[in-house]
C-alpha cells in the first residue's frame, strides 16, 4: 500500500517540531524539563541551540501550513483554517523568541489556545465530544497547576502535555483527509 503525498507535510509538522525540540533539550547540557520553558531553547542570545529550535517551530509551521492549504482545505474549511492560526502561532514563537520578553508570552498563549480552539474544532466536526474534551481538560489542568502553583516550575511539562494530547486528533484528523486524496 502506498501513502498518499498528503501524509508528508502533515506528518513533518509535528516530527520536525518535536525532533529538533529534543536535539535542541539533549545537546543544551543545561536543559532541564521541570525547571525550563521550552521556549528557553530558543532564546537568541541565553542559548546554544536556539537556532535548532527556532529552525524547528520555523519548518513545522510550514509543513502544517502547506498541508492545511494544499489538502485540508478540500475536506473541512474549519479546520483548515484553525491549522493555518495555529502553523502562524506556531511560527511567531520562532520569530519572537525569548529575547523579546512580553511579545514572546503572548504569541506562546496565543499558540496554546489555537491548539485548544484546533480541539474543540475537531470535536464539533467530528462529534467526538467526551474524548477530545477529556483531552482539553486535561492540557487546561496542567496549565492550571503550573500557572496557580508553579507545579511544575518550568512550564515545558505543560506545554508538551498540550501538544501530546492533541496529537491523536491531529492525527486522526490527518487519516481522513489523506485518505480522500488521489495523490
Amino acid at each position: 500500500m502506498r501513502l498518499s503525498r498528503c501524509y508528508l507535510p502533515a506528518i513533518l509538522g509535528y516530527v520536525i517540531p518535536l525532533l529538533l525540540i529534543g536535539v535542541a533539550a539533549l545537546t543544551s547540557g543545561w536543559f532541564n524539563m521541570f525547571n525550563n520553558a521550552l521556549s528557553d531553547l530558543g532564546h537568541a542570545v541565553r542559548s546554544n541551540v536556539a537556532v535548532i529550535f527556532n529552525l524547528g517551530l520555523a519548518l513545522g509551521s510550514l509543513f502544517i501550513l502547506l498541508f492545511a492549504i494544499a489538502y485540508s482545505t478540500r475536506f473541512n474549511k474549519l479546520m483548515s483554517i484553525l491549522l493555518v492560526l495555529t502553523a502562524f502561532f506556531l511560527n511567531l514563537i520562532a520569530i519572537f523568541d525569548e529575547v523579546y520578553g512580553r511579545l514572546h508570552f503572548i504569541v506562546s498563549v496565543a499558540f496554546f489556545i489555537s491548539v485548544g480552539v484546533l480541539l474543540i474544532g475537531y470535536s464539533i466536526t467530528f462529534k467526538k465530544y467526551i474524548t477530545s474534551l477529556l483531552a482539553l481538560a486535561i492540557s487546561a489542568s496542567s496549565w492550571y497547576l503550573y500557572f496557580n502553583y508553579r507545579v511544575p516550575e518550568g512550564a515545558a511539562i505543560p506545554e508538551l502535555v498540550s501538544i501530546i494530547v492533541v496529537l491523536p486528533f491531529y492525527a486522526d484528523y490527518v487519516r481522513r483527509v489523506c485518505s480522500l486524496c488521489k495523490v
